[in-house]
């Protein structure tokens, strides 16, 4: 399973649909593609959401944040995260 961080910001047809329900349908979602979510946090400034979630391949991670953009109306910005370990291995 790979790490993923996906960056999410807010439209205003997201805030009328906040709800744990919402957030229950997007742990479905990512589970339908093998994935799951770490973590996820709400934040104040230039972005809303930030969730930390795995994946078994790019492609998997791909369509979950534009599956879930469709879903919540929420624009994700999904980004691979390496740990720094592994990381500095490459480089040796």
């Amino acid at each position: 399973m790979e790490t993923y961080l996906m960056l999410g910001k807010y439209t205003v047809e997201a805030f009328q649909d906040i709800s744990k329900n919402r957030t229950e349908k997007a742990k479905d979602l990512f589970a339908s593609l093998g994935g799951e979510i770490e973590s996820m946090y709400a934040l104040l400034g230039d972005r809303d959401l930030y969730i930390i979630a795995r994946f078994p391949n790019m492609q998997k991670a791909i369509k979950a944040s534009i599956e879930l953009g469709k879903m919540t109306k929420i624009a994700f910005t999904t980004s691979p995260a390496v740990p720094v370990e592994e990381f500095d291995n490459m480089f040796k």
